[in-house]
């Protein structure tokens, strides 16, 4: 075999790993099916010297390198949008972090009601007893505000100003008040009776003022607490209407948790968008593969410039 016949046979060989290690990229099986008749194509002149081996190099020439081109271009571009995808994941991982390392978890928020629950029962119990002995003295525990100060942006639920006033709302007949609180009558007989077993269970915010809710052990009431006034009453749910109190969330847990959801979707756009191939080019390949594969293709091989032509014309469009 001569050196010209061995040239051409070796170019040939490395077009066709081009084409195939392409055909792996996209894992589209019109690109493999290409490249392995292709392959077919390369071994019939390969076993029979007596075809002119120009033609093969001119079955390249006018296909294959136009087909590699445009496949090249093509994963040029998704990759290039990819990268765009990755830049968005990166910058939304960077918020997380910064996020995270400020968010009061969980956890914590449930072993604090529980001490709040404890210094709200035993202020109570204190207002209880200096109401009944007409004493000025303090009722409330130390720092019993300081744990709406600390969860009340995180884990709060948003009330209207509406909403709050209504809550809030009391006739001066219905209260016992002194210097330093005021409380529902009714609500103080309930707290005695039932030993003043409560536990905190959600609380309100609107704008800085904020509202405590604590629920009866053993029955199904609630009354409220609203620290800027010390203020006790019962509360009623139905004006609450519209508030997701069972999310148990925190507002910058849900930021984290929406941003994790949208890198999720990122990353699964980024997988298919990195071997996505334009239904136009799609059709065009399958196309040429129909012509590649006719058994009287290499005698039509000189006619074969309007396809390569339509190849080479889809390198110059804006299709990606």
């Amino acid at each position: 075999m001569d050196d010209y016949r061995l040239n051409i046979l070796k170019k040939s060989s490395t077009e066709i790993n081009r084409l195939q290690l392409l055909s792996v990229f996209f894992d589209e099986e019109i690109i493999y099916k290409i490249y392995l008749r292709s392959q077919v194509i390369h071994q019939l002149f390969a076993n029979n010297e007596e075809l002119e081996i120009d033609k093969l190099d001119l079955f390249h020439v006018q296909f294959t390198e136009s087909v590699i081109a445009l496949l090249r271009k093509i994963k040029k571009s998704n990759e290039k949008n990819v990268s765009l995808i990755y830049d968005e994941i990166d910058l939304n991982e960077e918020l997380i972090g910064r996020i995270s390392g400020s968010v009061v978890n969980q956890q914590n928020y449930r072993l604090d009601q529980q001490k709040q629950s404890l210094k709200v029962n035993q202020s109570l119990r204190r207002l209880f007893a200096v109401l009944s002995d007409l004493s000025t003295d303090f009722p409330f525990s130390r720092n019993i505000n300081v744990f709406s100060s600390k969860y009340a942006n995180d884990f709060y639920f948003d009330v209207t100003p509406d909403q709050l006033s209504q809550l809030i709302d009391f006739s001066t007949k219905r209260v016992y008040t002194n210097i330093n609180a005021i409380i529902e009558r009714k609500l103080m007989g309930l707290l005695c009776k039932y030993d003043f077993r409560t536990a905190f269970s959600f609380g309100l915010k609107s704008g800085e003022l904020v509202i405590e809710v604590y629920r009866f052990l053993d029955l199904d009431r609630y009354f409220l607490f609203f620290p800027s006034r010390n203020l006790f009453l019962f509360c009623d749910l139905s004006l609450l209407n519209g508030i997701e109190k069972d999310n148990n969330l925190s507002e910058k847990e849900r930021i984290i948790q929406e941003l994790e959801y949208k890198n999720d979707k990122l990353k699964s756009n980024a997988a298919v968008l990195k071997v996505a191939i334009p239904a136009e080019i799609n059709a065009l390949l399958e196309d040429s593969y129909l012509k590649i594969s006719d058994i009287n293709f290499l005698n039509h091989l000189n006619n074969f410039d309007v396809q390569s032509n339509i190849l080479k014309a889809m390198l110059k469009t804006d299709l990606f």
